[in-house]
């Protein structure tokens, strides 16, 4: 399974980083803006899963389901 956080470091995308932490997910941060843009993300806090783009809210649900 690969994790990808897309973060600008903001409030929110700091709250999922210690939920992804608390579940011991591994995952990698992506925080280049130019790389958000182009995969058509407008807001962060985004988690990828296995290519599967979600919002705050889904990705909260998903880390909380593991």
């Amino acid at each position: 399974m690969q994790v990808i956080l897309y973060s600008t470091d903001c409030p929110k995308c700091k709250v999922l980083v210690a939920k992804l932490n608390n579940k011991n997910i591994n995952y990698n941060t992506i925080s280049d803006i130019n790389v958000i843009i182009s995969k058509g993300i407008n807001t962060v806090p985004v988690l990828e899963v296995d290519n599967n783009l979600m919002d705050f809210k889904t990705a909260v649900n998903w880390v909380n389901e593991r």
